[in-house]
């Protein structure tokens, strides 16, 4: 391969590759922008997004619908496991409510890397009011694709 044929690669800190990716992720992520969500903060393996409960997710007893929930943690853990800039995706995840959220309230989703060998990985999300009443505990498990979100952008020493 020549040098005029070879794709440029720029290497950072880790941490400024984990905001450009995800900055490159928000952009498209419709989903998440839909439901009010908020990114923030992301660093290598950690993310925390923030949600204020609507009155269109409250179901039948007055509270947050799960699935809403669920989807909060979720974004959390996918903006916490493409950190390093290759595309990750989720190949489970579980959760275990612990305490309802209301309408009108704002919850956050704390999600951390546990575990990342290979292409596999495990986080842990914490859901919580802004009070930091524990709301839901969720596990979501990775896998790591062999394409980069930002085409070229490989962390420094990694």
């Amino acid at each position: 391969m020549t040098d005029s044929t070879q794709a440029t690669v720029q290497r950072l800190p880790a941490a400024e590759v984990a905001r450009r990716a995800a900055d490159a992720m928000w952009a498209g992520d419709r989903a998440s922008q839909g439901l009010g969500m908020q990114l923030e903060e992301v660093r290598p393996r950690y993310a925390r997004l923030s949600m204020v409960v609507r009155e269109d997710m409250v179901n039948g007893h007055a509270t947050c619908h799960g699935g809403f929930i669920f989807c909060l943690a979720d974004s959390a853990f996918a903006f916490a496991c493409n950190w390093s800039n290759r595309t990750t995706v989720a190949s489970g995840g579980v959760i275990d409510f612990v305490a309802p959220a209301r309408q009108g309230e704002r919850i956050v989703a704390i999600a951390e890397e546990r575990s990342r060998t290979g292409r596999t990985g495990v986080y842990d999300a914490r859901v919580e009011s802004e009070d930091g009443r524990l709301i839901a505990l969720f596990r979501g498990r990775s896998y790591t694709l062999s394409s980069q979100i930002v085409p070229g952008l490989e962390v420094d020493g990694g």
